[in-house]
């Protein structure tokens, strides 16, 4: 390919180009082609490990990429014992049916983080029912064991202490799409763009790195063949993850102020280009949405103007 991109340009240019000049282009193709090779290989893998190992987590059919195991592709949480750092969740494989009539029964794991209730649910969780014969051995016949990653998440993080931290629903909310849309740079920019506007409504302190420990602790009860390849994975689509957020972090608040001094010094004419100029830009990026918009001016530019209000609300 590169031969061929640079006798082109030989032939065409004809003695507009130097052998210097061609030289130059081939060693700059060598290293554009070299960095495609770099990024496929060092980072491909990492969005297959990611694909498959959030298939067992979700208990759902992902596409996984070429290479992936049919395992991967929607395979249910294995009811064995599975680590999962700080905390531990075990279930053995007679207690199956156990659990299961347990589930009938109404024993979910409805919890919310945050909840005056989660803190009991947790512990109930965590240490489990002492055997009838009074031993000290774990039994979760009584038990709903988490089986998806919303709900294990939710478990550590009251095990962990991490409770209290409301955020996390957020970003937990959002997860799923942020998961799936890893190797679209421009969508993961933009669930993290929104997601950073919704946790700038709360008040305090936010530690990402907890939702990150957490995150860890439940995908490690989930996956059964974890390793070390799936930390590597998982640790670099959190730092990504982590560095968007934290880029537009505070920032909501200024830009808020600043908006709304600004459309207040537009008069209405100014209002109608920029109505206009929003539709304008909506149907070139998804042309689809034209099928949907069939009203009349005045509704559309009514929409339009709401949409500009909701911005400015809290």
């Amino acid at each position: 390919f590169r031969d061929a991109i640079v006798e082109l340009v030989s032939v065409e240019m004809g003695d507009l180009v130097s052998v210097q000049v061609l030289r130059g282009f081939r060693t700059f193709l060598n290293y554009v082609g070299g960095s495609y090779i770099y990024i496929r290989t060092k980072f491909a893998e990492r969005v297959k490990v990611l694909a498959s190992s959030w298939a067992l987590a979700t208990n759902k059919a992902v596409d996984v990429p070429e290479g992936g195991s049919e395992e991967a592709a929607g395979a249910e949480a294995p009811d064995g014992e599975r680590a999962s750092g700080d905390a531990v969740v075990q279930m053995e494989p007679d207690k199956k049916n156990d659990a299961t009539k347990a589930k009938s029964r109404g024993k979910s794991w409805g919890i919310k983080l945050g909840s005056a209730r989660s803190s009991k649910n947790s512990t109930r969780g965590a240490e489990g029912s002492r055997g009838h014969d009074g031993g000290d051995a774990t039994d979760f016949r009584n038990t709903c064991i988490p089986k998806t990653f919303d709900d294990m998440f939710l478990f550590n993080a009251a095990v962990m202490g991490m409770n209290g931290r409301t955020w996390m629903n957020e970003i937990l909310a959002s997860f799923d799409a942020i998961v799936t849309n890893v190797a679209n740079s421009y969508r993961l920019s933009e669930e993290c763009d929104v997601l950073s506007l919704r946790i700038a409504k709360y008040k305090g302190s936010i530690n990402l790195s907890e939702f990150k420990s957490v995150m860890l602790a439940s995908l490690r009860s989930l996956c059964k063949d974890w390793d070390s390849a799936h930390e590597v994975a998982w640790s670099w689509l959190w730092s990504n993850v982590e560095r968007l957020i934290k880029s537009s972090l505070g920032k909501p608040k200024a830009q808020e102020a600043a908006l709304a001094r600004f459309l207040k010094g537009l008069d209405e004419s100014a209002h109608v280009v920029i109505r206009r100029e929003l539709y304008a830009k909506f149907f070139a990026q998804a042309p689809k949405g034209q099928d949907f918009f069939k009203q009349s001016t005045t509704r559309l530019h009514f929409m339009a103007e709401k949409v500009i209000v909701i911005t400015l609300n809290k």
